[in-house]
Parts: C-alpha cells; sequence; structure tokens
C-alpha cells in the first residue's frame, strides 16, 4: 500500500504531469509570455493596417505641390497640409510645451520615447535587485519606473491635446454643408475632421498610440500594486519571492518595445 502510494505522488511530479517547468520557468512567466505573444499580434495588426492606409495615401513628396520645387529640402520646407496627401510628420509634431511657434521637430516625442526606455533601465534594476531580494531597492526602483511611466502619459496627453487643437491659423478648405460647398476654416484633428492630413492620418494616430497609452497605463496601475506589495513586505514572507516583479518587469519592456516600433513607423516613415 505505501508503495503504491510512493509510485502515484512520483508519477504526479515527473516531467509529464507539470513537476518539471518547461525551459526553466514558471507557469506564471509561461502565461505572462503567452499573453505577450497575443498582445504582439494585435500592435502587429494595428501597423500593418497603418502601413495599407499609409501607402494608399499619395504622399507629400509625391503631389503636385511638392514637385514645383527645386529640391527635396525646398519642398520640405515648403509643405502645406492637405487632404490630398499624406503629410510629411516631421512637420505635424514639431511643437515642444513652453516654445510656442518654434519648429522643433519631433524633439518632443523624441524626449517621450526617451523617458520610457529610461523607465525600461529602471525597471531592469528593479528586476536585479528583487534576486537579491533587496526590498529597498525594489522599492526605489519600482517608484522610479512608475513615475517614468506616469511622466510619459503626462507627455502623450499634451501631444493629444496639442494635436486635436490644432495651429493658431488651421487650414482653410472647401466644406460640403446643407446642399453646397462652403469655406472652412479648420483647426486640428477629429475622427471626421483633420487639419494636418487626410482623415486615416488622424485616425491612424488616435487608434495606435492611443491603444499604446492604454498599455502604458495599464502598466503603471500594475506597477504600482507591486510597489505596494514590496512595501508591506508580501515577497519577503516565507515562501514567497520577487519573481512578481520579473513578470510586470516583462510587460513593461514589452510596452517599451512597441513604442519603438509605433515611433518608428509612425512618426519617421
Amino acid at each position: 500500500m505505501a508503495h503504491s502510494a510512493t509510485t502515484v505522488s512520483n508519477s504526479k511530479t515527473g516531467a509529464w504531469f507539470g513537476g518539471k517547468e518547461p525551459m526553466n520557468a514558471s507557469y506564471g512567466k509561461l502565461m505572462m509570455w503567452y499573453f505577450l505573444l497575443s498582445d504582439a499580434f494585435s500592435f502587429s495588426g494595428l501597423l500593418v493596417a497603418y502601413a495599407v492606409l499609409r501607402f494608399k495615401e499619395v504622399g507629400y513628396y509625391d503631389s503636385p505641390l511638392a514637385k514645383t520645387f527645386a529640391s527635396i529640402k525646398e519642398a520640405g520646407a515648403g509643405f502645406v497640409p492637405s487632404e490630398f496627401y499624406w503629410p510629411i510628420p516631421e512637420r505635424i509634431f514639431d511643437a515642444f510645451p513652453f516654445f510656442h511657434g518654434q519648429h522643433l521637430p519631433l524633439i518632443f516625442v523624441g524626449l517621450m520615447t526617451f523617458i520610457l526606455i529610461m523607465s525600461s533601465v529602471t525597471m531592469v534594476l528593479a528586476v536585479e535587485a528583487g534576486h537579491r531580494r533587496d526590498r529597498a531597492d525594489v522599492e526605489k526602483w519600482m517608484l522610479w519606473t512608475i513615475l517614468g511611466g506616469i511622466t510619459f502619459l503626462g507627455c502623450q496627453a499634451w501631444e493629444w491635446t496639442h494635436f486635436i487643437t490644432g495651429t493658431d491659423k488651421g487650414v482653410v478648405r472647401d466644406v460640403w454643408m446643407n446642399g453646397e460647398w462652403v469655406k472652412q476654416t479648420i483647426k486640428g484633428a477629429n475622427l471626421t475632421a483633420n487639419e494636418y492630413g487626410p482623415a486615416p492620418f488622424a485616425f491612424s494616430f488616435f487608434t495606435i498610440t492611443g491603444f499604446h497609452g492604454f498599455h502604458v497605463f495599464s502598466g503603471v496601475m500594475i506597477n504600482i500594486i507591486i510597489f505596494f506589495n514590496s512595501a508591506i513586505g508580501i515577497y519577503d514572507r516565507p515562501g514567497r519571492n520577487y519573481e512578481m516583479v520579473e513578470k510586470v518587469g516583462l510587460y513593461w519592456h514589452f510596452v517599451d518595445l512597441v513604442w519603438v516600433f509605433v515611433f518608428t513607423f509612425f512618426y519617421l516613415v
């Protein structure tokens, strides 16, 4: 009878019964990898859809207006937004807080990218501190990561506000209203009107950056929970460890990596 019980116990802890962790990854980390893989498909779908929309429209440098200039440099300087061609991102995203009216192409977006990358560095340090079971360091680096995420979201809120509000002058366009074409000044962008270019440009901006921003917001909320759990000593209790910091770190690095692709596809191409 005792021999039978031992056999059953061994069989339940064997490699084929979950007793051996695949690739030395715990169940929680494996599930996080599955989640990130599925989420990568979501972002890939959005970026592919953006590429289709982008190359379906005529680019500014292929427009009749751009061809009137002698060089690409002059054409870029003479850029005027229109609903008939895709805009140049560096001519659209050139604003910076407290520098009203200055042409600072992609400087603010570059700053946002730098902040997010630095928050990923502090997350690496938090995970390393967790491996050492250094509670004070985990709390310190998690706090810096949270502050980096909040700062990024604040920057994104400012960028959205500026994008929606528009420039001081706006653009004058023909709009079909009450059965006739009328001149109307359009400022900023929304899902129906767009000062900066064709409607799909604004739609893509709100969808892609909004979806990514939601992921950053979720990550900040989870980081706050992990910080709180660490502060009250949950991960120092007997039988517990700091693996949750590592799992959340995987998510945070994923969000950071996705932003690099968003930055490249949307702001540079």
